[in-house]
């Protein structure tokens, strides 16, 4: 209908909210970035509901565009990405065999299938040097060519959806505290908050408290 906005083109109240919110603590703020109430400790969340990819996506991407015309340095981190090169990292020969022996066992029981593949990414994604120290790496080499701006320098985790049901978020901020020069680390969250600091990956996994950044909004 002419004059009708798509629906795909709306975006959520709670997105924009969140995107503003944290728009104001990086930009607002005398003294540099309050993304949390720890000098020390730059991380935050934005969670948002995983249906909402695409309005959370433009929007960030607005927030970006924004920063960078002020001076600011971003970079944003693609886990579902690292996820990938990692598994092509694996000789060919693993990824067949991993490949066939999930498809059996999907074809005589789903869970089972899902339990193999789990039990074959795991340990390419978890821990200290799973993508955490992608992260790490990633984040050290862009601070490296940004010595002394800290405080307008943002790092963005985003695509997280991709990793589920294999891997937990708060295990890889846990393994980045200390590691990223104290620059505002964001990682963006799909799934539902429960509680004040509870957060249910994608919604469906069991609620996880083990969460010490801001979640916003």
């Amino acid at each position: 209908m002419t004059g009708t906005l798509p629906l795909f083109n709306q975006e959520d109240g709670a997105v924009k909210e969140a995107i503003n919110a944290l728009r104001q603590d990086l930009l607002d703020r005398e003294g540099g970035p309050r993304i949390s109430t720890m000098r020390n400790y730059r991380f935050a969340i934005v969670q948002y509901k995983p249906d909402l990819e695409y309005p959370l996506r433009r929007a960030v991407q607005r927030l970006v565009s924004e920063l960078e015309a002020r001076g600011w340095f971003v970079l944003s981190i693609d886990l579902q990405k690292l996820l990938l090169e990692r598994i092509r990292c694996q000789p060919d020969a693993w990824q067949e065999k991993v490949i066939a022996m999930e498809t059996r066992m999907a074809e005589r029981q789903l869970d089972r299938g899902l339990n193999y593949l789990k039990s074959k990414l795991l340990p390419l994604v978890e821990g200290p040097e799973g993508l955490a120290g992608d992260c790490r790496r990633l984040i050290q080499d862009f601070v490296e060519k940004h010595p002394d701006k800290a405080d307008q320098t943002l790092v963005l985790i985003g695509r997280a959806g991709g990793l589920y049901p294999f891997f937990r978020s708060s295990a890889l901020l846990r393994h980045l505290d200390g590691q990223t020069g104290n620059v505002p680390v964001v990682l963006l969250y799909p799934g539902t908050k429960q509680g004040p600091t509870s957060l249910s990956f994608m919604g469906v996994l069991n609620p996880d408290s083990d969460y010490r950044p801001r979640i916003y909004p």
